[in-house]
């Protein structure tokens, strides 16, 4: 990613997609340019958590929402240190923040962080190319970095692909670090960090669990040092074929019938770990307004989603496992896509979608109650 920061609201720029398609508009954040995968985002609210979500790691993001920035930015919303989106696409973005809460607008903090982004194009139109055609490499250019659409295109095509990509080193904490029980401390859960969002090991922290981050490559033995009474994994980006490392500490935690739970890219590493396979999505599920039913309980949530792999296990029956006996726990009711899955004979469950939600909806906050229970009924 080049990047500079004068004038942007009047230069010019264009979004071109590996399919040769292309949309003009203006540059909106820092001019330069940017590439990553094209995908789509439902939510008409949260954009501030949706930037600073590491999953989106080498995603450019579209909003389908028209009216973007309305609330500004302010330092509490933030799920991580920094925007993690490679770019932004919105239709109108707001002339004037207005909340009580806003510290400065949302294209100053896109500036700011130098992340390129395009307004003005018909995103309606770029989101029904992408739910036809499928997530695309994409890059976004803006400024001196405009040039003949042949040689952007050239460059689009010359960038790696999401599928093969090993990415939650890249987004992960470095060093262990601790969040502490709010109130009394009842449990410590060691959390495998492949891109954690600031909100889970608080979500944790409010029922009393100690919570301590480890890096993505962490060990059994890492997480056995802190004498856990629970082990969690965390959301994060890339392709979930690529990350033996975490399904084989995942299994060893498994082999020791600690209490288990997996939320996003953690899902995906327990099916892995389960024997299951996993493929891409076509345009993947990304949005705050996704229904997924529990089939245990019956019940239909709202929820938030943020994946564009998922979970190649069956629907109608329980399968055999390494590790016990396994079903599907969850699924969307858009499209029957794998959305949970839980051991029957121990306890270890996970979801793929995001019951932390700090924009909401908050359907799914029960999940860390049942996390709790599994780890009371051990002790027990």
């Amino acid at each position: 990613m080049t990047t500079s920061t004068r004038g942007a609201a009047k230069t010019p720029a264009v979004l071109v997609l590996e399919d040769g398609r292309a949309f003009r508009g203006r540059a909106y954040g820092a001019v330069g340019e940017t590439f990553g995968e094209a995908v789509f985002s439902t939510g008409m609210t949260g954009y501030q958590e949706t930037l600073t979500d590491p999953s989106y790691h080498r995603q450019v993001v579209v909003m389908t929402a028209p009216h973007v920035g309305n609330t500004g930015v302010n330092d509490e919303d933030p799920e991580s240190g920094r925007i993690w989106v490679s770019g932004y696409v919105v239709r109108d973005p707001a002339r004037v923040s207005s909340n009580w809460r806003a510290q400065r607008s949302l294209d100053e903090e896109l500036e700011r962080q130098g992340v390129v982004g395009i307004s003005g194009i018909d995103t309606r139109a770029l989101t029904r190319h992408l739910r036809e055609r499928g997530a695309m490499r994409v890059g976004i250019f803006s400024g001196d970095a405009v040039a003949d659409e042949a040689t952007l295109l050239a460059k689009v095509q010359a960038q790696p692909q999401m599928k093969g990509a090993d990415l939650s080193a890249e987004v992960a904490t470095k060093e262990t670090y601790v969040v502490p029980a709010i109130g009394e401390k009842k449990f410590t859960v060691a959390a495998v960090d492949l891109g954690i969002k600031g909100m889970t090991p608080h979500r944790m922290a409010e029922r009393g669990i100690e919570v301590h981050v480890l890096p993505a490559t962490a060990t059994a033995e890492d997480i056995y040092a802190v004498d856990p009474d629970g082990v969690f994994f965390s959301n994060g980006p890339g392709d979930p074929a690529t990350a033996d490392g975490p399904v084989a500490v995942m299994q060893a935690v498994l082999e020791r019938k600690t209490p288990l739970f997996g939320i996003c890219f953690g899902n995906q590493i327990l099916g892995r770990a389960l024997g299951f396979g996993t493929y891409k999505l076509k345009y993947g599920h990304r949005g705050i307004n996704q229904p997924v039913q529990d089939r245990t309980t019956g019940k239909v949530e709202v929820t938030a989603h943020n994946h564009g792999f998922a979970v190649d296990a069956p629907l109608d029956k329980v399968s055999d496992t390494p590790f016990g006996r396994a079903e599907v726990s969850h699924v969307c009711l858009n499209d029957q896509v794998v959305e949970g899955l839980q051991l029957l004979d121990q306890p270890a469950f996970s979801v793929q979608y995001h019951p932390e939600a700090a924009a909401g909806p908050h359907d799914a906050a029960y999940l860390f109650d049942r996390f709790v229970s599994l780890m009371e009924a051990e002790r027990a």
